[in-house]
């Protein structure tokens, strides 16, 4: 589930992991879908002199099972390994366990803040009753002053909120 390109991984795989990190989240651009903590395992299958690649296996959790962008984003990984040079590319769609927004790396709740959507809160002590979240801090003027608007939002991750010091609307994404 660790999506970090780290030394430990062999180079192919990092390879994979860093072009993964090319792939904008068509939802919101500003992440990208390792950045989301949506690519949960990359597969590389190799002939046995380790020479050419077989066939590349990518492991994806939606945010929301029927999320309606899962099979943009599975063309968007095919087509970055592909113009990478890797033709045979297979993503699989991971349910379980479920994608959580504690996922996201410190590096994604900084640029959707930076972006205008208030992160998830870190973790829930307890189950979330509609709009009764955390304290939201605005994204724009970093007041806790704000008020859920409604439940849902742009996309079902989201919920719509407003900043009761600046008045401004803006967009949080849920902690799951």
């Amino acid at each position: 589930m660790d999506g970090r390109v780290t030394a430990s991984r062999p180079p192919l795989e990092r390879d994979i992991w860093e072009l993964l990190s090319h792939v904008p989240d068509p939802e919101i651009p500003v992440l990208d879908v390792v950045a989301l903590g949506i690519i949960r395992y990359v597969h590389v299958e190799q002939d046995s002199a380790g020479l050419q690649v077989r066939s590349i296996q990518v492991g994806v959790s939606p945010t929301y099972t029927g999320c309606p962008a899962t099979e943009v984003i599975h063309a968007a990984i095919r087509d970055k390994l592909a113009a990478a040079g890797h033709a045979n590319v297979q993503v699989d769609t991971v349910l379980f366990p479920p994608w959580s927004s504690a996922w996201l790396t410190d590096e994604a709740r900084a640029r959707l803040a930076e972006y205008g959507i208030a992160p998830p809160a870190r973790a829930l002590s307890r189950r979330r009753q509609g709009c009764a979240a955390p304290a939201v801090r605005c994204p724009r003027c970093a007041s806790i002053q704000t008020q859920c608007v409604s439940e849902f939002g742009s996309t079902p991750c989201k919920a719509s909120y407003r900043c009761l010091a600046c008045r401004e609307p803006f967009e949080y994404f849920k902690c799951i």
